[in-house]
């Protein structure tokens, strides 16, 4: 069971209901703000100092809470702490890492993506086909305002990580992982719970949106630059993350099992 104190949410509700993961304005942010800024930091970046460039004080303010509930944006959160640390290291892959953290505290984003990971490389997602889904997945939950709403940001979403393309007529893509973003997916697939191969099952691999083989590539990748300690011999892996998990976190991570 994911730890809330490590910036996991298990709600079933989230952030899609009315917003997208906002890429570029968390990309914004993170420029604004040092590598070891405060919450009180980023909050004073986006409300008093405006640097998304909202227009006006509500907005700036309604901004920095979607973006709290989508990141946490806290140093004191392994979730987003581990994105950060990942962020300025390895640029192509900040659309995955933004992803897999909004897919840790956003029930709704990691209810539906899956169903639109499913579809053929090539093939059109339609809002309906997500709506159809959603219907099915949360009888008489939604309104079909709301119905409407979530899909499109789903697709949104996914459009900026990479897995969708177009404005109106969405094509399935292939998204582009990174070893920044396969070690950050198992980071969060680690503080999770899960061990071994079941590291390369979870909705955060998933997301990398490749074969387990290419996963594992790109974990011994991340190894090699440092950034993450995997070893693998046949179906025995181990994982560490010393650079980004903090020894009090390990513990409560340990204390899981």
């Amino acid at each position: 069971m994911p730890l809330p104190d490590l910036g996991f949410k298990t709600t079933a509700g989230g952030a899609h209901a009315s917003r997208t993961i906002m890429l570029a304005e968390l990309g914004l942010l993170l420029d604004a703000c040092p590598e070891e800024a405060s919450q009180a930091d980023y909050r004073h970046a986006v409300v008093e100092l405006n640097c998304l460039g909202k227009r006006s004080g509500s907005t700036r303010a309604l901004t920095w809470g979607h973006l709290v509930d989508l990141y946490g944006i806290s140093p004191e959160l392994l979730v987003f702490r581990g994105m950060r640390w990942f962020w300025a290291r390895d640029v192509q892959a900040q659309p995955l890492l933004a992803l897999c953290a909004a897919l840790a505290r956003d029930g709704l984003l990691s209810s539906v993506a899956p169903h639109v990971w499913a579809a053929p490389k090539g093939s059109t997602v339609t809002r309906d086909s997500v709506e159809t889904f959603m219907a099915a997945r949360f009888p008489e939950r939604f309104s079909p305002a709301t119905l409407k709403s979530v899909a499109q940001n789903i697709n949104a979403s996914l459009t900026q990580s990479g897995h969708l393309s177009g404005r109106v007529r969405k094509l399935r893509e292939q998204a582009m992982p990174t070893p920044a973003s396969v070690a950050y997916a198992l980071l969060l697939g680690h503080a999770s719970g899960a061990r071994g191969p079941a590291l390369f099952q979870t909705r955060f691999m998933k997301a990398q949106d490749v074969p387990v083989a290419a996963c594992i590539d790109l974990a011994e990748e991340a190894a090699r630059k440092g950034w993450i300690e995997f070893k693998r011999v046949a179906d025995v892996m181990e994982v560490a993350f010393p650079r980004q998990i903090r020894p009090a976190e390990e513990v409560m991570i340990r204390g899981q099992a």
